[in-house]
Order: structure tokens, then sequence, then C-alpha cells
């Protein structure tokens, strides 16, 4: 899961020539954790911008992306990840901590409104409209 900041997504909309909005529309879903957007996956569960064995969006890949696999891993990751770890010294690897640990975390972006073309559904509807507090009964 690729957890996007604001200005990671207004990287890669611009980098794939779209709104940011059309680029969360197509690109991203909101975060098990309803804490922001991460990008989809494909079906077979690797990035949607792994082209073979080459990401398509090197020039604006995400923070997130970019400290893999050396600054985060899991599990099992050399299974299902091909990135190549670089060798670092103790003082490249402590600047690359430090650099991680001191950079903004990605902010979560609100959800964007329905397009106008778009009317409300049940879901927008209360189901009543008789906003009296009736406290539930004692058992």
């Amino acid at each position: 899961m690729v957890r996007l900041s604001d200005l990671e997504i207004t990287r890669l909309a611009s980098f794939h020539e779209l709104t940011e909005f059309e680029f969360i529309q197509q690109y991203t879903r909101l975060a098990t954790d309803r804490r922001g957007l991460v990008l989809n996956d494909n079906q077979n569960g690797e990035c949607i911008f792994l082209k073979g064995e080459d990401c398509s969006v090197q020039p604006v890949k995400p923070q997130q992306c970019r400290d893999f696999p050396n600054l985060w891993n899991f599990p099992g990751f050399e299974k299902t990840c091909r990135a190549i770890p670089k060798i670092l010294s103790a003082e490249e690897y402590q600047s690359a901590l430090d650099r991680s640990r001191s950079a903004t975390p990605p902010t979560p972006r609100e959800v964007a409104p329905l397009p106008p073309t778009m009317g409300p559904t049940t879901l927008d509807t209360p189901a009543s409209t008789d906003t009296t507090f009736k406290p539930f009964a004692a058992s």
C-alpha cells in the first residue's frame, strides 16, 4: 500500500497530463484506515505503475517508493518486490534514516465532492426529518 501526499498526487497527475481529480479517480483508492489515499494495485498485487521490470513514473515516484527497500520492508518482501537493495555505509544509512524520519508524513486528502452530474443518493438523505432526541429505554 503506497500512501500519497498532496504534493505526490499533484506531481503524478501532472506527469500523466491529468487533473488531480482525474488522477485520483483513475489511480487511487481510500486507504483501509481511511486516513488518506493510496495507489491502486494491479490484479496480481503489483504496483499499478510497474511496467515489466521498470517504474513508469520513475521521475516522480512517491517518497515511500524511493525509500524502498532500504528504509522499510515487511516479512517476505523479497518475494513480491524486485527492488534491489543498495548497500550503504553506516554514515549513508544514518543520513537516509534521518531524512526519512524528518520528512513530513503524507497528509490525508479530503474526499472529493461528487461531480454536479451526480445527484444525491439515499445515503445523502436522512431516513427521518424528526430530530427530536429519544433516549433508549433502560433494560
